[in-house]
């Protein structure tokens, strides 16, 4: 029993009812009722984590997720992060923490991670980085594709939050568990394919608005490319860095 994560969750319904939000869930009988998986999800807004955890209570289960640190250093994230027994990211020390994900794991956790590590502004799976694969390999356990879409009408990079009630519709796929194999770059791309398939598939029935900055320019949205959201990654990184750098010559 966790009361906290449970009381949590009972919180973060209330809100998904208040805002409206109209949910459809398929595949949630992927995941496992017992042992470690590493959960992987898709990346589209800063809400994504909230809707993922909501197949794994068909089988009553709870997601540990990987988080950057300062949510952690936050006064009032912190301590509810801490007592949900998600797992801190240290850009910095990376190595504790696919340490601690792989030990939670083993002790038959679910692990939630974003193979894509940031937020995709063009809404297209980005490519991946290969942690997901190395902590299933290295653990031994299954990776269980979940692919949300909607959640970036709700609050996304770059655009104001609509947290009120607007009546959103997210869907939610989970695939069928993937079995850890080596090499990792292998599986990784067996993952990054999945995922793809699984978007595809959610976004034939979900009702685009053409134009909307929400909508992939694929399928007739204001969304930038993959390319060009890439090379505005890219530009913001190198700003970052050059900020960094100015503060620590001073």
């Amino acid at each position: 029993m966790e009361p906290v994560y449970r009381t949590i969750i009972g919180l973060a319904r209330t809100v998904f009812f208040l805002e409206g939000l109209k949910f459809t869930v398929k595949g949630a009988q992927h995941i496992p009722a017992r042992g470690g998986a590493v959960i992987a999800v898709n990346h589209t807004g800063y809400m994504d984590f909230t809707y993922a955890g909501l197949p794994a209570r068909t089988p009553k289960r709870y997601i540990r997720f990987m988080a950057k640190k300062e949510v952690f250093d936050n006064k009032i994230s912190g301590p509810i992060m801490r007592a949900l027994k998600h797992i801190p990211v240290d850009r910095g020390a990376g190595a504790d923490s696919y340490q601690a994900a792989v030990d939670y794991l083993r002790k038959g956790e679910l692990v939630g991670v974003y193979p894509e590590a940031t937020i995709s502004r063009s809404f297209e799976i980005k490519d991946f980085k290969s942690g997901a694969a190395r902590m299933a390999i290295e653990s031994g356990v299954p990776i269980i594709p979940i692919v949300i879409w909607g959640a970036q009408r709700v609050w996304t990079k770059g655009f104001p939050k609509r947290l009120g009630r607007t009546n959103t519709p997210i869907y939610i796929a989970v695939g069928e568990p993937i079995a850890p194999y080596e090499p990792a770059a292998d599986l990784t791309a067996q993952l990054r394919s999945t995922m793809r398939e699984l978007l595809a598939d959610l976004q034939r029935d979900y009702p685009h608005e053409p134009g909307a900055y929400w909508v992939p320019a694929r399928l007739g949205g204001g969304a930038p490319t993959l390319e060009q959201a890439d090379a505005m990654d890219a530009a913001e990184a190198e700003e970052k860095a050059a900020r960094r750098a100015s503060k620590d010559s001073r």
